[in-house]
Formats: structure tokens, C-alpha cells, sequence
């Protein structure tokens, strides 16, 4: 039972539906048209829309962009670092109720660097990064640090980084020591570039990774090769990475 209910949701997936709607119109453009190459942008797009949206395509991408962090075990930390600096990643703001929120990455990276910061401690513990509202992405989550149990003293907020490259070097203006040992938490598809940067400016960088868009191959072989919405979202953050990672090499 447990089967076919997954089996459903995954036919109910909007990305399927658009799958399904976008192959039946390319079938039928085919049989109709006159000139069969006048198709082939359609077919270009159903192959696209195929191609992005299922998981064997977008896990090998996640596995690429995050293999050195997989079987990187830095989390146990044996000696605490000498600052703990976690990245933001936007933040979600609800006007009715005035609250601004860190976005889902960047609560995942924050939740993490504080486990860490409770199992190894640190001097400090930095929350980077200025996002687009009222309210910065550090200021978001140095109010969830608090929350967590980080003391207030420890908590250094550096709001007014715009991109991974002003992240590191607005820390090292708050921080000052390159020989500092810094505990950098970010996601693991985002943390090549954010280690390569750090490394500037500091002579001690230890990747502590908080989550991963890769995940082992599901039983279901079916659901697999169906087209998902989830999917194609990891699909998407990945090949911005990559284009984000061409940029700062190029620059």
C-alpha cells in the first residue's frame, strides 16, 4: 500500500504532470507537421525536461559537487576551533506576523554549527552573510543561535557580505588573526568554493558540511525515472554552483 501511495504522489508531481502534457503535444506536433525538423525544439524540451528531473540524473550531479565533503567525517571535532563561521543563505520574511526567518539551507547550516559549537565549543561564533531584507541573514541567525543555546557573548554578526568572497573577507576584518582555526559550516554543495576563499585569508579552514543534496539511490526504480520536482530544484542548485564556481575562477 505504502508503494502505490508513493507511486501516486510521484504521477501527481507537477513536473510530471508538465512532463506528461508537454511529451503527449510534441507526439502530436510530430504526426502533424510537414517538416519533422520543425519538432525538434519540442523534443529538445521534453528530453530537457526529462533529463533535469529525475533522480539518477541530478544525484550523479549532487555525488560531483559534494564527493570531497561525503567522505570528508569532520564533524567530530576534537579540539574546538578557534571560531565557528556559519554562511547564510537568504532569509523568509512573513509581514503579517513581522518575523523574518533564515531560509531552509540556511537553518540547516545554522542547527549544525550549532551541534558543533555544543559538542567542541569555539571562542566565537560568527553568523555571515546580509541577504536582501530588513532583516540580514546573520541577524536571523544569531537570533536562532540564541535560541539554541549559544551565548549571546560568543556571537559575532557580520551583515554586510553580499557573496561567498565578501563572506570571507568581511570575517577576517571581524576576526583580524590569519592563523586562526576557523570551523566553516555551509552546505556541502556550496562549500568547494567557500573553503577556496577562506583559505585567503586564513591559514587553518576546517569544512564542516551541514547537509547534503546528494542521498543514496531509492528502492522505488520506478519513482526514479519519473520526473520530480524536487529533483529538478537540486538539479538547478547544482548547475548554479557550478556556474558560480566557473565565475569565481574566471574573475
Amino acid at each position: 500500500m505504502n508503494e502505490v501511495w508513493a507511486v501516486l504522489k510521484a504521477i501527481l508531481d507537477p513536473l510530471f504532470i508538465i512532463f506528461i502534457l508537454l511529451l503527449a503535444s510534441t507526439v502530436i506536433f510530430w504526426k502533424n507537421c510537414k517538416k519533422k525538423s520543425d519538432a525538434l525544439i519540442m523534443v529538445l524540451g521534453v528530453i530537457l525536461v526529462y533529463g533535469t528531473g529525475i533522480a539518477p540524473v541530478s544525484n550523479y550531479l549532487c555525488y560531483h559537487l559534494e564527493k570531497d565533503y561525503i567522505h570528508h567525517q569532520s564533524a567530530g571535532l576534537k579540539n574546538g576551533p578557534d571560531a565557528l563561521v556559519v554562511l547564510g543563505n537568504g532569509t523568509k520574511e512573513i509581514k503579517s506576523i513581522q518575523e523574518t526567518f533564515s531560509s531552509d539551507f540556511g537553518t540547516l547550516r545554522l542547527v549544525h554549527a550549532a551541534t558543533v559549537y555544543h559538542q567542541a565549543g569555539a571562542r566565537y561564533f560568527v553568523c555571515a552573510g546580509k541577504g536582501e531584507g530588513d532583516v540580514s541573514e546573520a541577524q536571523a541567525m544569531a537570533k536562532l543561535a540564541e535560541s539554541l543555546g549559544v551565548p549571546k557573548d560568543k556571537i559575532r554578526i557580520e551583515a554586510k557580505s553580499e557573496n561567498t568572497a565578501e563572506n570571507a573577507l568581511e570575517v577576517k576584518k571581524i576576526l583580524g588573526d590569519k592563523k586562526m582555526h576557523i570551523g566553516l559550516v555551509t552546505s556541502a554543495f556550496h562549500m568547494k568554493r567557500s573553503e577556496e576563499e577562506f583559505k585567503k585569508y586564513f591559514d587553518h579552514v576546517t569544512p564542516l558540511p551541514a547537509h547534503y543534496l546528494y542521498a543514496s539511490p531509492a528502492k522505488n526504480f520506478v519513482i526514479c525515472y519519473m520526473p520530480q520536482a524536487a529533483e529538478l530544484t537540486k538539479t538547478s542548485t547544482v548547475v548554479r554552483e557550478l556556474i558560480a564556481q566557473l565565475w569565481y575562477r574566471i574573475r
